[in-house]
């Protein structure tokens, strides 16, 4: 194994207990296990962000120090805060957790380097873009967790907004001040895409993530290919060859950030949640716990205004106790990207944008989420009906075959099930497929046309045209005139 010179490896031989200061330091380390190998490859400039974290019972209980009678040598002017950390700022209020259930977790970080080079990226006070997500769950009952990366181009519709890049929900909600703020606008556009629901929210700075890793003693990083990394400061640029390295907080951000290997965004997303299960694995071992429980109380006061959330204190112990009972073989990890889950398009303003293939998204989804059957595209409300009478999509049929009347008998069929058909007629050509074409992004209509067109008969194009006079356009094919799945 290589190891780099940045790498500090001392640890303490003593084997302390553990006790409650140190629970919570665990759970603070598994958060940010979770959160910022997200947000790596931030650059260190202006990253501001609180921590807001209430108490709730029902989490293991643990002695503190001061009840078992030890002391953390070095660290006794740095208190364990007690009592809740406030929030500055707008995001959804904690919500309980049983322990026992599924706990989905959205991950975000932030460049503000965006109000730096360009103002009008930013509101007034610095809200900026998202500029990578990723959702993680985590199921006590199976002991499985998930990550799912989201690119941040993805071209979605942001509720109560119209259709923009997904790396924009936080900045709106910001900007306009909604009462959960950029985070809860956020959890809403990603559970519209994905259709599960989302119960907490993690903001972090990658400040936060250098520090964490330089106290580690750094983690592993495997690179598969020679990568070129950068990390901040002059004269410091190194490359690595393909193989496994040891390395500081710093050249983690490097090797996290790095956007230019072949497949740019995507390669980007795969090592962040390398670095994230190198993270976890470095603060499971057992020979970590007393440089955890030495460094806890300054660790804990340094990451505090790191970390904005709503999980709260109790939440954060109970995850560290389970994380401990999940094999690394259990993390399922997943990206959205080329070639199954996006098509790469341009907006109508020129920018470069990724549309998402729903359905296959969904399939994605169900790989990484589900234990028990699918996760269904009703997930959020368990209303599919009511999802789609919501998207209120505007329908056109058209009848590519040589059979009469078929396109006004699919449209008297599906106004008789609540859709919102504005039109029928004839297609240009005979079609031996079924199409569906996409303006707008309507995903639960899509799903329910899909099923009853057939996914193996039907091509599904997405050509998003802000100024279309209909969501959806069906054309239906020789496979449904042969079919006949009308009554």
């Amino acid at each position: 194994m290589q190891s780099m010179a940045r790498v500090s490896s001392r640890y303490r031989q003593s084997q302390p207990s553990l006790d409650r200061t140190t629970l919570i330091l665990l759970g603070v380390f598994v958060v940010l296990a979770l959160a910022t190998a997200v947000v790596a490859y931030l650059w260190a400039r202006n990253l501001f962000s609180s921590w807001t974290m209430t108490g709730m019972g029902n989490a293991p209980a643990a002695s503190s120090p001061a009840q078992s009678g030890e002391q953390n040598q070095g660290n006794s002017n740095v208190p364990l805060p007690e009592g809740p950390l406030q929030n500055n700022g707008a995001g959804p209020e904690p919500k309980p957790w049983d322990g026992k259930t599924r706990v989905t977790l959205l991950v975000m970080g932030l460049d503000y380097r965006d109000c730096e080079d360009n103002f009008a990226e930013c509101d007034q006070n610095g809200a900026s873009r998202t500029d990578s997500m990723m959702l993680l769950t985590v199921d006590p009952v199976s002991k499985t967790a998930g990550m799912l990366s989201i690119p941040r181009d993805l071209w979605v519709q942001i509720p109560g907004f119209d259709y923009g890049k997904i790396n924009t929900a936080y900045f709106l909600g910001e900007v306009y001040k909604l009462p959960d703020g950029g985070p809860g606008l956020a959890m809403r556009t990603v559970e519209q895409l994905l259709g599960v629901p989302i119960q907490y929210y993690a903001l972090v700075d990658f400040n936060a993530f250098v520090r964490i890793i330089d106290e580690l003693g750094g983690v592993k990083i495997r690179p598969k290919e020679r990568i070129k990394l950068d990390p901040i400061g002059p004269n410091n640029t190194i490359w690595l060859d393909p193989g496994v390295y040891v390395v500081d907080g710093a050249t983690a951000l490097a090797y996290a950030r790095n956007r230019y290997t072949e497949g740019g965004d995507f390669d980007r997303a795969a090592r962040q949640q390398e670095v994230l299960i190198s993270i976890r694995d470095r603060v499971l071992q057992f020979n970590m716990l007393p440089t955890l429980i030495a460094k806890a109380p300054r660790l804990y006061a340094e990451v505090q205004s790191g970390v904005r959330t709503n999980l709260t204190l109790e939440q954060i112990v109970q995850l560290a106790w389970l994380s401990q009972q999940i094999d690394k073989e259990n993390i399922k990890r997943g990206i959205i990207g080329p070639p199954n889950y996006v098509t790469f398009s341009t907006s109508p303003d020129g920018q470069a944008i990724e549309i998402p293939v729903t359905d296959q998204i969904r399939v994605l989804r169900d790989e990484i989420f589900a234990t028990g059957g699918p996760v269904g595209p009703a997930a959020v409300t368990d209303d599919p009906e009511e999802l789609v009478k919501q998207e209120a999509a505007r329908i056109l049929v058209k009848n590519g075959t040589t059979t009469g009347g078929l396109a006004g008998r699919t449209a008297e069929y599906l106004r008789s099930k609540g859709l919102n058909v504005t039109g029928e007629g004839n297609a240009d050509q005979v079609y031996s497929f079924n199409t569906l074409i996409d303006y707008s992004g309507k995903p639960y209509t899509m799903t329910l046309l899909l099923d009853m067109l057939g996914k193996d008969n039907t091509r599904v194009i997405s050509r998003y045209d802000p100024n279309a006079q209909v969501d959806i356009e069906i054309i239906l094919g020789t496979p449904f005139a042969q079919s006949n799945p009308l009554p």
